[in-house]
């Protein structure tokens, strides 16, 4: 019986580790349909970045309490993983707890594990009321339909659940321990579930089932978990390290130049410079996601739909339509239909849609006042406004397509050579009136 239960359960995580591979092997191919960049220079820097971003969560603390838990959470998912190792080891051996000739130290382990176990359901409980009794405004939005709020929802009941079969478990396994069951040694120290006797059966044969029954129900729970988040705003727990790896590193405010247009404006003043040849296929800017570079996709898979980078948009907050949070959505979601696309019918198939128009509108982007703070404000460094530039930039240089105000300050400059309609001429009248 033994052998046949090591089996299922190899069998189990086999199919685990298959899927979620395939998976990510898909994500990795939606993001390398972007256009390659350079990113890997100032090494150190970047380590260090990722080291305070990532790591450190530096970012999260402009909100102390959402910190705070945040960090519970997250030192619960880093810290608990290294007891699924040994569960593990345990299913492939048919073992039970095989590092527990530890001593000490893994009775030390156990306890630590237990203690955070409680304080992760202590913040998911409270990242629970947040999100259904606060109901706090920047969880809401046109973006935040169905789906994303479910997905949001369903995560913290997954970790609700993984963390009461741990938890569970251990207190039927304590008390397996006290009945001086052969199947179940003195190991582990047990701060939290030992308080779950006065809940917990007195048989032995029933605290079998329930310690069995959590068992694979925490581990399965996770392999369940593995394979969600390739469908999840929560793959940034695993993408937010590259992408704060390969975040920009120049100041906020400054922008990229396109070496293309830099050429011909070089080759406008210097007669003797001659600009290296441009491919007929050249777009300016970005139309569809396969448009944009490979960090800015990363950026869209990595965004965790806070809704920090919405809360402080100034257009957003005005009233108007831009949602940065909703650019890197729906950057995402039209990724994500590509690469079904490409999956299904290969990949030259054109849908005839495109990121900006099916899935961006114009008015979005042009709300944009390109101030930056969304991409300050954002707790991974995801940056909305260089998708928004890239969109823009496609509809100018390729469509001729900008709100009037635009049309009339680019017909000013090359008429005035300024973005006001006053002649070069009678620039200075203001300054020989004044004494009037």
């Amino acid at each position: 019986m033994a052998i046949v239960v090591q089996v299922i359960f190899a069998f189990a995580f086999l199919i685990s580790m298959v899927l979620f591979y395939n998976n990510s092997k898909k994500i990795v191919r939606n993001i390398q349909l972007g256009k390659n960049i350079y990113r890997s220079d100032q090494k150190r820097k970047r380590w260090m970045m990722m080291l305070k971003v990532a790591f450190g969560q530096t970012k999260m603390v402009v909100k102390p309490v959402a910190a705070l838990l945040h960090f519970i959470v997250y030192a619960g998912f880093i810290i608990i993983n290294i007891e699924v190792l040994e569960i593990i080891i345990d299913g492939l051996l048919g073992t039970h707890r095989i590092l527990s000739f530890l001593g000490g130290f893994y009775n030390f382990l156990i306890g630590s594990f237990e203690i955070l176990a409680f304080l992760v359901l202590v913040a998911v409980f409270a990242f629970l009321a947040r999100r259904l009794v606060l109901k706090l405004k920047r969880f809401s939005g046109i973006e935040m339909s169905t789906w994303p709020k479910k997905d949001a929802i369903n995560i913290l009941v997954i970790e609700v659940i993984l963390m009461v079969a741990f938890l569970t478990m251990n207190g039927s396994d304590l008390q397996l321990q006290k009945l001086n069951h052969p199947q179940y040694p003195i190991a582990g120290w047990f701060p939290v579930s030992q308080y779950l006797i006065f809940i917990l059966p007195t048989s032995a044969k029933a605290l079998i089932f329930i310690e069995r029954f959590c068992w694979w129900l925490h581990i399965l729970g996770i392999f369940a978990f593995l394979n969600y988040l390739p469908f999840s705003k929560h793959l940034h727990i695993i993408l937010a390290f590259p992408n704060t790896w390969f975040a920009k590193l120049q100041p906020l405010g400054e922008l990229n130049n396109m070496s293309t247009v830099t050429n011909e404006v070089k080759a406008m003043l210097d007669a003797s410079f001659i600009p290296p040849p441009v491919a007929d296929n050249t777009k300016f800017g970005a139309n569809d996601v396969q448009d944009l570079n490979q960090i800015q996709l990363l950026n869209a898979y990595t965004c965790t739909e806070c809704g920090r980078c919405t809360a402080v948009c100034p257009a957003n907050i005005t009233g108007k339509l831009l949602s940065p949070r909703k650019i890197m959505m729906d950057t995402r979601d039209r990724l994500a239909e590509v690469g079904k696309n490409i999956d299904k019918h290969g990949n030259d198939y054109n849908d005839g849609k495109s990121l900006l128009g099916d899935y961006i509108s114009h008015e979005e982007i042009w709300a944009c006042t390109t101030c930056n703070a969304c991409v300050e404000a954002c707790p991974i460094n995801i940056d909305p406004l260089s998708i928004i530039l890239d969109l823009r930039r496609y509809g100018v240089m390729e469509k001729s397509d900008a709100p009037n105000s635009v049309n009339n300050m680019f017909g000013n400059i090359e008429n005035n050579g300024a973005p006001w309609k006053y002649a070069p001429a009678d620039r200075l009248n203001w300054a020989n009136n004044t004494s009037n």
